[in-house]
């Protein structure tokens, strides 16, 4: 997209009116010079003519003019809808990547999976705006972006917004430039550029205001013929001295010439780094495509054919590294147009299979441009034999070109250099051409040539190579110089191999991919006859695979080289290596494949595989030389799970020094059951003083200790990304569970607490905080206002640290969750605990289970659930609380309209609190789950909680397992499941129902039409309690799960009543 668009950036200068005087060129020139100083008058000449306009209003007049011209030359008008919403915000970028300095566009969008930094935006129309009221405007702008991203685009709507007075308001003048303008000259002086450029400003002479403000676009930075030399270019202050070009803009941008102007530069990232970043006064990145533009922009190009539409989504979703590089525009316009051509011309059975690989694609586009498709009408396709004429005849003449290109880095062509490669200036107005390099005009009056995309120029120079390696017998890339002799194609690929792997920029890297998929069997077949002879190079396929792992040497860094290694065993079809470690690390066997290969093989797997696009587990697999071999690749997974690799505290030096780097995207990092001590922890604290992405750290099950938590704890009082500290695989979580932080570190975590703003969870379980730490928690609660889930559970806080967490909730109004689990809490603690909850709004779980709550502690648990309003789970299971204490908050539930889940497990409660339960429930239409497992309710008890299922309508979930229920209580539940329409979920594990409850319960099944979930394990059912149950789901096929193990029915009667289950209820999982 960009080479084509990049025609409005050259046009923009082509002047349309006479050529100005010298003297009107030179007002000009004192402007841009900065001259002009505020307050004083235009530039006056002697010679000016007497109606020539005067002062401001003149300006305005020719300024109007230049509008118009710019807008004439861009085509008018913006397209339909104005520029698209990733065009007018930008991310506000602080500088350049290690990444995209050092590596090609595709592997920065590889490397990163399609993600674009988390970075503040800004809108096109503030871009050369102060940011704030005590800053000033940038001189020096930069906008970065991947080849295809849409930077020359940006500049043309730019432009175009600016002439009709909708953008950059503050600029009397935009004058855009481009570098392949700038190519056609050896040498120019700052006066020269201005008169050989716009000589359309000011027919009669331009008089500029002295207040007026320039803006200097140089778009393209990438394609300047002649890289800037900052430290070895001489300044310059005159701006009539002829330098070269690179000279002259170097000058430019320091200051030294048109040091009022503002200049705005864009350039692929790796090119932008030529510039200082002390000159760089703003930096900004265009993004790619989401999700959702990727879909809008295949539908524009396939607006009336939904079925087509919908086939080509699918295999851009169904392929993760097609649809990676389709986030870049013009790659996903080039996937597109060969997607599309392929669906409408598949054929043989090599055509059957949508393109796996990145040659399969770029082979489908090549066979569309052959095919002539989208042609004039009335003209007839080409035959076979013209086809595979023009594809040879095509591949000898640009593949030259591209080749030598690649290898020169040049990327912009000229009619010398296709005079110098033997191009055919008339083959390159043929249809197939036309999709591979275009033409445009330069201010020059002279013509510039240039590939639509830049992997179009590396597939044509691996195309033409791939072709000249069968006759050539020196080095191709030694072109016109001294080189030994080589001879046969395995010897030009393995010269292709060695320079890729060499070159420090990436540059061949996906030239050497595309040499590679040549050999692909069904890239083979589709280009047979046009590019490549039928089998041609088959032989040597093996030998190129083992050529390409001879590449993975044992470094100790797997470096982006040797993952693309990988990439083109993948377009070779050789995926035996990648697939082996693929299979490993699905079952637990990665630990031990640690070889260079292997190695490489898991790097490459980190970035194109769809398991590891979530969450990249290495867990108990991972040694310290494999992780610091893999330390690259592990910045950009944005969640990495590292537990159980008994890391210990050099590990954390070398995932601090990760976390510290400015590429870092890691978002969820999990370190649990590791053997990290306070020294890891502080390194990890180091880190997180400069970390800017991640979000969640789980350290549980280590041993930090006190001072692990302090350096911790200092770290999150600077820290503003860490959300959370914890043990659940969510994002935003961090979790010191089991790190024996005692009080010391409690306090460390709640000076912490009182100072951070951005932490929501935080888990402290099993670390040895009694009272006194319990008690700073809550201090620090008092003036947090961002925590939503404290964890405690299986400390010692005891009443004590009971109570004052409840004065803490008396005042906080952020924490969501409570978990007191084990903490030797007994009644007083409740009471206080209660006292909180009937004026606190905020709560909404606490869990108090395996504590001492007596029937004296619910009755003020009742009385806080009669008053309390948004309390929506309790956990009350393992205490002491008896039919008594039952019984009480039963009658709480009753009146009580917002708790959703009550667990009473193993709480001594038998069928009176059972009864007072079911009598609630028959009012109650909140709750959804109740939990009475362990509990001798007994069938008088089930008898009671069924009743109520006849009413109730609200609950969803029902545990009682190993309540004592025999087959009467079954047979009341029958009952109620027959007439009940909610209950999706009923366990009854470890009773006795036996036969007759089980037919009981069969036939509820009949005609019951809301259970999902059946649990009878154990439950002395037999042979015949079990066939009534399968019987009866051949009328349900409603329920999802039942669970019949334990009874008594032996291996045989298990498979065939497994069997009849599956038969019966094909959608039902059974465990037998």
């Amino acid at each position: 997209m960009r080479k084509q668009e990049m025609r409005m950036g050259g046009e923009a200068g082509q002047g349309h009116g006479a050529g100005s005087p010298a003297e009107q060129v030179k007002a000009l020139m004192d402007l841009l010079a900065g001259k002009g100083c505020q307050g004083s008058q235009a530039p006056q000449t002697s010679d000016r003519t007497p109606d020539s306009p005067q002062g401001p209003h003149g300006n305005d007049s020719r300024i109007q003019r230049h509008r118009e011209a710019l807008l004439s030359r861009a085509g008018g008008s913006l397209e339909l809808g104005g520029p698209s919403p990733r065009l007018t915000n930008l991310l506000l970028v602080e500088g350049l990547m290690d990444l995209q300095l050092r590596e090609h566009d595709f592997t920065q969008v590889e490397a990163t999976r399609g993600s674009w930094r988390s970075a503040k935006t800004i809108a096109l129309n503030k871009l050369f705006l102060p940011l704030s009221r005590v800053s000033i405007p940038p001189r020096i702008s930069i906008t970065i972006g991947v080849a295809g991203v849409g930077k020359t685009t940006l500049v043309r709507d730019f432009v175009c917004l600016w002439a009709r007075g909708q953008v950059g308001k503050d600029f009397s003048l935009v004058l855009p430039l481009t570098f392949r303008d700038l190519n056609t000259h050896e040498k120019l002086s700052a006066d020269r550029l201005i008169r050989s450029i716009f000589p359309h400003v000011g027919e009669s002479g331009l008089e500029v205001a002295a207040l007026a403000k320039v803006l200097l676009i140089l778009d393209g930075l990438d394609e300047c013929k002649t890289p800037l030399d900052f430290s070895n270019t001489v300044a310059c202050t005159d701006p009539k001295k002829e330098m070269q070009v690179d000279h002259l803009i170097t000058n430019i941008i320091r200051g030294n010439l048109f040091p009022e102007v503002s200049v705005w530069v864009t350039s692929r990232p790796s090119t932008a780094g030529q510039i200082p970043g002390g000159l760089v006064d703003r930096m900004t990145e265009i993004r790619g495509f989401n999700e959702e533009e990727i879909k809008a922009c295949l539908e524009q190009m396939f607006p009336e054919d939904q079925v087509l539409l919908d086939w080509v989504l699918s295999q851009v979703q169904a392929n993760r590294p097609l649809y990676l590089m389709c986030t870049i525009p013009a790659f996903c316009q080039l996937a597109g147009l060969a997607l599309g051509h392929l669906c409408r011309h598949r054929q043989g059975p090599q055509d059957a299979e949508p393109p796996r690989t990145l040659c399969e694609l770029y082979s489908w586009y090549f066979r569309m441009a052959l095919s002539g498709e989208g042609q004039e009408k009335g003209k007839a396709s080409p035959r076979i034999e013209q086809l595979a004429h023009s594809g040879r005849k095509m591949v000898g003449t640009l593949g030259r070109l591209a080749f030598h290109g690649l290898v020169k880095k040049k990327y912009v062509f000229y009619e010398p250099d296709l005079k110098a490669f033997g191009v055919d200036l008339v083959l390159l107005q043929s249809t197939p051409c036309s999709y591979f390099l275009q033409r445009e005009e330069t201010l020059a009056s002279s013509a510039a040539y240039c590939f639509t995309h830049l992997s179009l120029q590396e597939f044509m120079g691996a195309a033409y190579y791939c072709s000249a390696s069968k006759r050539a017998i020196f080095d191709l890339f030694t072109e016109g110089g001294v080189s030994w002799p080589r001879l046969g194609f395995l010897t030009h690929f393995r010269s292709a191999a060695q320079r890729a792997m060499q070159s420090e920029d990436g540059r061949l890297d996906v030239f050497l991919r595309f040499l590679s998929g040549f050999l692909s069997p069904r890239v083979n077949a589709l280009l047979a006859g046009s590019l490549l002879a039928q089998g041609e190079h088959q032989g040597s396929r093996v030998q190129v695979a083992q050529l390409l792992l001879d590449c993975l040497h044992p470094d100790r860094v797997v470096c982006a080289r040797a993952v693309n290694v990988l990439h083109c065993l993948h377009e070779l079809q050789h995926t035996e290596l990648a697939r082996s470690v693929e299979e490993a690390m699905e079952n637990g066997g990665l630990a031990r494949l640690t070889s260079p290969p292997h190695r490489a093989a898991l790097a490459y797997l980190l970035q194109v595989s769809d398991a590891c696009a979530q969450e990249a587990n290495l867990s108990l697999c991972l040694s310290q030389g494999v992780l610091q071999s893999l330390l690259p690749q592990l910045l950009y997974c944005r969640s990495l799970r590292l537990d159980t690799n008994q890391f210990q505290d050099p590990v954390m030096e070398l995932l601090g020094s990760v976390l510290s780097g400015k590429d870092c995207r890691i978002q969820r990092i999990s370190l649990a059951e590791n053997q990290i001590s306070n020294k890891g922890a502080k390194a990890l604290a180091r880190s997180l003083l400069v970390n800017r992405s991640l979000t969640t750290l789980d350290l549980r099950s280590n041993s930090i200790g006190p001072q692990g938590a302090k350096a911790l704890a200092d770290a999150l009082k600077i820290n503003r990304t860490l959300a959370f500290l914890s043990d659940v695989p969510l994002p935003y979580l961090h979790s010191l569970q089991s790190n024996r932080i005692r009080d010391d570190g409690a306090k460390s975590m709640a000076e912490a607490l009182a100072a951070n703003r951005t932490l929501s969870v935080m888990h402290l379980q099993k670390n040895t905080i009694g009272p006194p730490g319990a008690q700073l928690m809550a201090d620090a609660l008092k003036q947090n206002r961002s925590l939503k889930e404290l964890r405690l559970s299986s400390n010692s806080i005891g009443d004590g640290g009971a109570k004052a967490l409840s004065e803490a909730l008396k005042v906080n109004q952020s924490l969501e969750s409570l978990d007191l689990q084990s903490n030797s809490i007994s009644d007083p603690g409740v009471a206080a605990l209660m006292g909180a909850l009937c004026t606190n709004q905020t709560l909404l779980s606490l869990n108090l289970r395996e504590n001492s709550i007596s029937p004296e502690g619910a009755q003020d648990l009742a009385q806080a659930l009669c008053t309390n309003s948004t309390l929506k789970n309790l956990d009350l299971t393992a205490n002491l609380l008896h039919d008594q204490g039952a019984q009480a908050i039963a009658v709480a539930v009753r009146e009580n309209h917002t708790l959703t889940s009550l667990h009473l497990q193993w709480n001594f409660i038998q069928a009176g609190a059972a009864k007072a339960l079911g009598q609630a429930l028959q009012f109650n239409r909140s709750l959804i789950s109740l939990d009475l497992q362990e509990n001798a309710i007994g069938d008088e008890g089930a008898c009671a909680v069924a009743s109520a299922l006849k009413a109730n309508t609200a609950l969803t979930a029902l545990y009682l397992q190993v309540a004592s229920i025999g087959a009467s209580g079954a047979q009341a539940l029958g009952e109620a499941l027959a007439v009940n329409r909610t209950l999706e979920i009923l366990d009854l594990r470890g009773n006795a129902i036996g036969v007759a409850g089980a037919k009981a319960l069969a036939n509820a099944l009949k005609v019951n039409s809301s259970l999902r979930r059946l649990n009878l394990q154990e439950n002395s059912l037999g042979m015949d309690g079990v066939i009534c149950i399968a019987t009866a789901l051949s009328g349900n096929h409603r329920i999802q799960h039942i669970n019949l193990q334990g009874n008594h029915i032996g291996e045989s009667g298990a498979r065939m009543i497994s069997e009849t289950i599956k038969t019966n209820a094909p959608s039902c999982t059974v465990e037998m």
